[in-house]
């Protein structure tokens, strides 16, 4: 991520803001282990901190200019204005405004005024103590907008659990699953396997065993070619840095781009407020929806991925995990790998068929083109499927059919493609039986949801039910 490059600032203050922001999204020392953020506890990391904190402000004071003209006028960036006063024939005075575009703790850091009033958004994650104004947002999205376009780049944010690897307690392990992963780490150990193999791991120091998700580094390589990529998770810091590591083990993808829940701005909610990318070019991967209340347009919605029983557990799931199956996703056809497919559909219709300017482009409205695409032509018609008296349009089912492009139906006819039913008994599936169409069960459409693609659908029969 490049807040410099191109950048229509020529106040020396700005530029060297800018990039004390790129030098801290870019920097390795942003990218610790939880070992490490804890070392923040300590009073000597708080003394270091301080020190470099208030290095930083006093160098930024230092930039900070006086000089004589007479006029008010506006530089080409949100932090200074200047005021100009004529004192005399051959004299005036010329003074800097600072308009406060950043803030360390209550500090400006371009002219180390106390702010008495806190405003913007906290970048925590960017710098400890960080604040942004508002403006000095909009300025930043816009100079890294402009480079990434440049450069052929969107934004995508990732979360976590269940969409890039599955996180469990030691102590939630069952003494089956122990031992079978106590075997498995070894013989990663023994086989010293090349790092970018390796997919389980045991973290004793935070007590939880992590398995990544099949497909995940490939993913991650070949997006990183499409993206300027984010991290976005409801754990705490410690665990999302460790997550990264694992991830990332070489900081390559995320640097200092790793947010966690201490980072956001709304309880239990994500927002892409404290991302440093235009809404117009973010796309978002998550299995949790409701976290993304306000960001639902840009969002692609992932399959859950339960490796570890007590994932299932949590959500409730009467079923085996994959670890219990004594299975795991396909790499090659799984959900990662499916999903970088419709990403790459996504980002070559945005950058090389789309007319006009390309600074006008929104990619949430790609995104909705790509999706209509999965089951262009299908009619598809309900049975059993939603309770009596509910308005069928409204059930999120018909609602993600009609995002993937068919056609729905409340009433049968020789157009119709496919019934999805519960049961094979009623009056619909019995037509759909007759009338050699497709008779599936609701999970059809769900999966041909994750995994962007139509699926046959002989995979999704309809079981018969005691019920007419």
């Amino acid at each position: 991520m490049s807040l410099l490059t191109d950048s229509p600032v020529h106040s020396s203050s700005n530029d060297d803001f800018a990039a004390f922001l790129d030098a801290e999204l870019n920097s390795n020392s942003s990218a610790s282990s939880p070992a490490e953020e804890d070392e923040d506890e300590h009073e000597e990391s708080n003394d270091k901190e301080a020190e470099d904190d208030n290095e930083f402000e006093e160098k930024s004071v230092k930039r900070c200019k006086v000089e004589m003209s007479g006029n008010i006028h506006e530089h080409g960036s949100t932090s200074h204005s200047t005021l100009e006063h004529n004192t005399g024939k051959d004299k005036s005075l010329k003074m800097d405004i600072c308009t406060h575009p950043g803030s360390f703790g209550d500090m400006c850091i371009l002219c180390g005024q106390r702010l008495e009033e806190e405003s913007g958004v906290t970048f925590g994650y960017i710098h400890k103590g960080l604040r942004l104004a508002n403006d000095e947002i909009v300025r930043l999205r816009n100079i890294d907008m402009k480079n990434l376009l440049h450069h052929k780049k969107l934004y995508l944010v990732l979360d976590l659990d269940h969409t890039l690897l599955n996180s469990t307690l030691l102590a939630h392990l069952t003494p089956e699953e122990e031992e079978y992963l106590k075997n498995q780490t070894k013989s990663q150990t023994d086989s010293r396997q090349d790092a970018s193999r390796v997919n389980l791991f045991k973290l004793d120091f935070i007590h939880m065993m992590t398995k990544l998700r099949p497909f995940v580094h490939t993913f991650l390589k070949e997006a990183s070619e499409m993206f300027d990529m984010y991290i976005y998770t409801m754990g705490d810091r410690p665990y999302a840095l460790e997550m990264a590591r694992l991830l990332d083990p070489n900081k390559e993808y995320f640097n200092a781009k790793v947010i966690s829940r201490d980072d956001g701005t709304q309880r239990h909610q994500k927002g892409l407020d404290v991302v440093l990318g235009q809404e117009s070019a973010v796309l978002i991967l998550d299995d949790t929806e409701n976290a993304w209340t306000k960001h639902k347009d840009n969002l692609i919605l992932m399959e859950r991925y339960h490796y570890f029983n007590s994932s299932c557990r949590q959500f409730g799931y009467n079923c085996k995990s994959l670890l219990e199956l004594g299975k795991d996703e396909n790499e090659s056809d799984g959900a990662l790998a499916s999903v970088l497919k419709a990403l790459k559909q996504v980002h070559s219709m945005f950058f090389d068929e789309l007319g006009g300017d390309l600074a006008g482009r929104d990619v949430r409205q790609v995104l909705k083109v790509v999706r209509k695409e999965v089951l262009k032509g299908c009619k598809i018609v309900f049975s059993r499927v939603f309770p009596t008296r509910y308005q069928a349009a409204d059930h999120h089912l018909w609602k993600m059919a009609e995002q993937l492009g068919a056609t729905c139906m409340t009433e049968l006819d020789p157009s119709v493609t496919h019934v999805i039913s519960t049961d094979v008994g009623t009056e619909k599936s019995r037509w759909a039986v007759k009338e050699k169409k497709f008779l599936v069960n609701p999970q059809w459409i769900e999966a041909v949801n994750f995994l962007w693609r139509k699926l046959p659908e002989e995979n999704y029969p309809v079981k018969p039910t005691n019920e007419e």
